[in-house]
């Protein structure tokens, strides 16, 4: 089952809430909606559930029109950031109820509840009541109620934004694993890029209502097509920095794929664990173009740090391995490998792909 998005919009007031989206958003994987806050994601997922009317377009199940068909008459699920379960009832009775409004015989009840509940490790919690749940375990609960439900149509929205580290980094890993037999369609919105490139499937990044680019989430990540879908696809920000090419560029090297650039204005990006520190470490192999730079902040989390520097007037982050400690206001050398620029025209269009990941 494919589902279409023709053309969707949506306008509240003066505001352009979702413009001209296309997408085709297949069965078996996961279909990631990628965006920070107030890009669209949510609107779009509730068009898609039929919460709301979308202003312009139209969506298509099985080539089949259903824009104006009522949520509760779509085979679809959804799971907030804000995970909603019933107070009075038990856990097993939350996970059921999807089941029990579709009038399933008892035996096929209990047979799925128990396997979504194995599943989400939720076995020995049937008979409690969400008060009694963590908040990680009642989000485990919401999830396997849309699981068990089947539906044709999974959306989660944010479902693992307000659980700790540990309990996210395990259920992003079991996510795939528990829809990989669903036939319908997933989709997973999130403000991350990590957490999209760790579900995989096929990612759309978003910015103030518009699609800027849908493809495989490794594809998109690597080679985006425009600076908006770069800089959303980048944790830490993206590096940038504006270069006209005339022979060379900005103390970069202009050999290679970056000597068939034409000459004129180009805007230069690469990721954070793309510049490397120097300052007695060895830099990255072959011609390398070097920078030096005022720390502003050193973070440091767990086995990396992130270096906040300024080089030339320019805000730019360092990803470096280990504990790096550096005084604000000292001076830093960097160097960053060509190979891995990603080369932007001035209207943010991309003229050179990265010939390393």
């Amino acid at each position: 089952m494919t589902l279409e998005l023709r053309a969707i919009g949506k306008e509240v007031g003066d505001e352009t809430h979702l413009a001209e989206v296309n997408l085709s958003l297949p069965p078996g994987v996961f279909n990631v909606l990628l965006g920070p806050t107030l890009s669209g994601k949510t609107t779009l997922m509730r068009i898609m559930a039929g919460l709301e009317r979308p202003g312009a377009g139209k969506i298509l199940s099985r080539g089949r029109d259903v824009t104006g068909i009522p949520a509760e008459k779509r085979n679809a699920a959804m799971v907030h950031q804000q995970f909603i379960n019933y107070p009075v009832w038990t856990v097993f009775e939350n996970i059921a109820s999807p089941l029990r409004a579709a009038k399933r015989p008892e035996a096929e009840i209990k047979r799925r509840v128990g396997e979504a509940a194995e599943l989400l490790k939720l076995a020995p919690l049937l008979s409690r009541r969400p008060r009694e749940l963590s908040g990680g375990q009642q989000q485990r609960v919401a999830l396997a109620r849309a699981l068990v439900k089947r539906a044709s149509l999974t959306l989660l929205d944010e479902p693992l934004v307000n659980l700790d580290y540990k309990l996210r980094e395990e259920l992003r890993e079991e996510l795939p694993r528990l829809f990989a037999d669903n036939d319908g369609v997933v989709v997973y919105a999130t403000t991350e890029p990590g957490e999209a490139l760790a579900l995989g499937g096929n990612t759309a990044t978003l910015r103030e209502g518009r699609v800027t680019q849908f493809g495989k989430t490794a594809e998109v990540y690597r080679r985006p097509e425009n600076l908006f879908a770069a800089r959303i696809f980048s944790d830490p920000p993206l590096n940038e920095a504006r270069a006209v090419k005339r022979g060379g560029a900005l103390k970069i090297p202009a050999r290679g794929k970056l000597a068939e650039l034409a000459d004129g204005e180009y805007i230069v990006a690469f990721r954070a664990h793309h510049l490397s520190l120097l300052n007695g470490r060895a830099g990255p192999p072959g011609e390398a173009a070097r920078f030096s730079g005022e720390v502003l902040i050193a973070e440091i989390s767990g086995s990396e740090s992130f270096l906040h520097v300024r080089v030339d007037g320019r805000d730019w982050v360092s990803q470096a391995r280990g504990a790096v400690e550096m005084a604000a206001g000292s001076r830093a050398d960097f160097a960053a490998d060509p190979r891995r620029f990603l080369v932007f025209r001035p209207d943010g269009n991309l003229a050179m792909a990265a010939e390393l990941a």
